[in-house]
């Protein structure tokens, strides 16, 4: 939405708070479990990989965030509440595996299960976040659709950064 738009209406105005909530949980939960798994990480063969792997997805997830929150108008309460949030979670799953690193075994079968379900539960609401609500969005507004090289660039941009991103998977 430009400056110059027009605001959106009370419809409108729900389903980006929806949008935001919804995507702030995932980020929150996702940044815990990246925190969790570094400060439990006892080498740094293990820590080397995490910290690029952190670095990206609070930049990128912390801009994308922003972006909803700000559509959203929310009260400034709620916009700091909502940033303090984001902000904690990384350095407090920090702190959670530290206090846990000489008790945790990661390899443990209890262990594995509630890290995949904690990581399939947001990396799930994260992709359903980017696909329907996002990008959908995005690709389907009417300024996109009317313009071909438009819609060019950006399925290049979305192919690129996936590649990019898996790339730096591999890497990691």
């Amino acid at each position: 939405m430009s400056v110059l738009a027009a605001p959106p209406d009370g419809d409108e105005l729900v389903r980006h708070r929806v949008i935001s909530q919804v995507l702030e949980l995932g980020v929150v939960v996702h940044s815990l479990i990246i925190g969790m798994s570094l400060g439990a990480s006892d080498f740094p063969s293990t820590v080397r990989p995490l910290v690029p792997a952190l670095t990206f997805h609070q930049l990128f997830e912390g801009i994308g965030l922003g972006g909803c929150i700000v559509q959203a108008k929310f009260r400034l309460k709620s916009v700091v509440a909502m940033g303090l949030l984001f902000s904690l979670t990384t350095p407090a799953g920090i702190g959670v595996g530290i206090a846990i690193s000489s008790v945790y075994d990661e390899s443990s079968p209890t262990a594995l299960v509630v890290q995949g379900l904690l990581e399939a539960a947001a990396a799930g609401i994260l992709v359903y976040m980017a696909l329907v609500d996002i990008l959908a969005e995005d690709f389907s507004k009417p300024r996109v659709q009317s313009r071909a090289r438009l819609q060019l660039a950006l399925n290049v941009s979305l192919l690129l950064g996936a590649g990019l991103m898996s790339l730096l998977a591999v890497w990691a």
